[in-house]
């Protein structure tokens, strides 16, 4: 019984200490990206100009300094979960109610994605930035890959070859949860492939140069697409 309530507490306080330690961080990177925000606001307003420009000079400066915050964010977050080593461990089978440390830093890593998809997705997806910043956030990616979704996680767990097009609100991810297990395998996607809109790619898959995946459909996981063909339903199945 002491064994157990001792293994009890030490689940729970890691549960506690990773809560805070995301909750300090994301306090700590928000801030940050705010800062060289709030500096340009401060000389703007403090400028010795009539009332009527100053305020006209905020109006203006909205979208510029909107732009840069989500910037800073973006290489901000990147270089924190890099540094703390928050990353989705590849090839496990854990069980969530453990809390253990893997577990933990999987779900602060993808805390991280979330903010940043939250505050500066809007303004940087579907563009090379947004390619770049999942780069930084460990992701695999080629030459020409454009992003025009959201809904991509477990960046570090992602292959992409070069050309690679992910359609608006397609979801990409390494990880999936089964019976309160957590899994998580690699996704290849090999150079030219296409995945539609709202497309729904699970966990291992793997697919060949040129593969066209259409929109609405469901990839199972570990499945394996043929190079230079068109799938299509839920679950996908082959076109041609």
């Amino acid at each position: 019984m002491a064994e157990t309530a001792s293994g009890s507490w030490r689940r729970g306080a890691r549960f506690v200490w990773a809560i805070v330690s995301i909750i300090l961080l994301e306090t700590v990177l928000l801030g940050l990206a705010m800062l060289p925000v709030f500096g340009l606001l401060h000389l703007i307003w403090s400028w010795s100009a009539p009332p009527w420009l100053r305020v006209a000079l905020l109006a203006f400066a909205f979208v510029p300094l909107y732009l840069l915050f989500a910037f800073a964010l973006l290489v901000y977050s990147a270089l924190a979960a890099r540094l703390l080593g928050w990353r989705t461990p590849e090839n496990v089978e854990l069980p969530l109610a453990e809390f253990s440390w893997p577990v933990l830093n999987w779900g602060r890593y993808l805390m991280t994605i979330h903010v940043v998809r939250v505050f500066a997705g809007p303004a940087f997806r579907s563009t090379t930035f947004w390619s770049w910043y999942m780069r930084l956030n460990g992701a695999r990616l080629g030459r020409l890959v454009w992003v025009n979704s959201l809904a991509l996680m477990d960046h570090n767990l992602l292959d992409f070859g070069d050309g690679v097009v992910i359609g608006s609100d397609a979801h990409v991810s390494g990880h999936i949860v089964e019976r309160g297990m957590l899994k998580t395998a690699r996704v290849r996607l090999g150079a030219g492939t296409v995945i539609g809109v709202g497309t729904v790619v699970g966990i291992g898959v793997q697919s060949g140069a040129g593969t066209q995946v259409g929109p609405l459909s469901v990839v199972p996981k570990f499945t394996q697409l043929d190079a230079g063909a068109s799938y299509l339903g839920v679950p996908v199945h082959r076109l041609h």
